[in-house]
């Protein structure tokens, strides 16, 4: 599909979420003003088809008042998840291509490139088909050829795209980094994909990687000025905030898990661990390590 349809796709979609109820004559005339329509008028036909893509790609329905004749979102309170992700990338990309001649004045984060491999996990995915591929971790020199994976979600986390599935010969499921595959295959074995979403799989996780523990009532502590960055930005759905004099008391209920400790441990002295004793044991070690590590130089 041309990039350029499904810019105007972005252009409707975003245009009746801007004014909330449209008519078509007023959607008309913002189309013949905007660049994608050069010049020409949104045809009936046009729009109608259009329309009917939307819901195809994004899940997304345009609704009809006919006693208004106005034109709305029908299901505005469901454009989270990968529908609201993929019209938010794609309008970003559709303003930076318009600013191409500013280009050395805008720095994006660097992704590793998952452009080989995602097409392959995505069409296993969409039909129930395993996967066969090669990997190579970090932490080894060696390649681990044939793993035999049920794709079950797709996940992007700290710039880099992750597959999560169920390993058919170690029996459990792994998580891999497609910044790390080397090739792969689609298989003609089939699997059934258990019944939960990527949501509920990671309702309790932060970040990428899992936990056998139990979930726990974590507390963090941190100032008042750090506060307001979580208070915009939460860690977790489950946060919650306790106004104190000077600081904040952020609280959760979830794993803890690696990705977790590392963020913690980002805030610096910004932010402490009071509760639970192990994950405020699990932060001093590591900061106790560090210290050894910088008293040795």
């Amino acid at each position: 599909m041309a990039r350029g349809l499904l810019n105007k796709y972005v252009w409707v979609l975003e245009t009746i979420q801007r004014y909330g109820r449209i008519s078509r004559g007023e959607l008309g005339a913002l189309w013949q003003s905007c660049p994608l329509s050069g010049g020409q008028p949104l045809a009936r036909r046009t729009f109608y088809n259009y329309r009917v893509a939307i819901e195809e790609l994004f899940g997304i329905s345009i609704g009809y008042d006919s006693a208004t004749y106005e034109y709305y979102i029908a299901d505005a309170q469901e454009q989270g998840g990968m529908s609201g992700w993929l019209i938010n990338s794609m309008s970003i990309s559709g303003m930076l291509s318009d600013a191409a001649a500013i280009a050395d004045r805008i720095m994006l984060e660097e992704v590793p490139s998952a452009r080989e491999f995602l097409p392959s996990i995505i069409e296993a995915m969409r039909n129930s088909r395993k996967v066969e591929f090669s990997y190579t971790p970090f932490y080894r020199t060696t390649t681990t050829k044939g793993i035999v994976l049920e794709p079950y979600f797709l996940r992007i986390f700290r710039q880099r795209w992750y597959l999560i599935g169920y390993n058919t010969k170690e029996r459990r499921i792994k998580t891999y980094s497609l910044d790390r595959f080397n090739d792969i295959a689609i298989t003609d074995s089939g699997f059934e994909m258990p019944g939960i979403t990527v949501a509920e799989f990671f309702k309790n996780s932060f970040g990428i990687t899992s936990s056998e523990g139990g979930v726990k009532f974590i507390t963090l502590k941190a100032d008042s000025e750090q506060a307001k960055y979580l208070r915009a930005l939460p860690l977790h759905h489950s946060q919650d905030e306790q106004i104190c004099d000077g600081y904040s008391l952020f609280h959760y209920r979830m794993y803890i898990t690696y990705d977790f400790v590392q963020e913690i441990l980002s805030f610096g002295d910004k932010v402490t661990v009071v509760a639970p004793p192990e994950l405020k044991a699990m932060v001093v070690d590591v900061l106790r390590k560090s210290l050894a590590h910088y008293n040795q130089l």
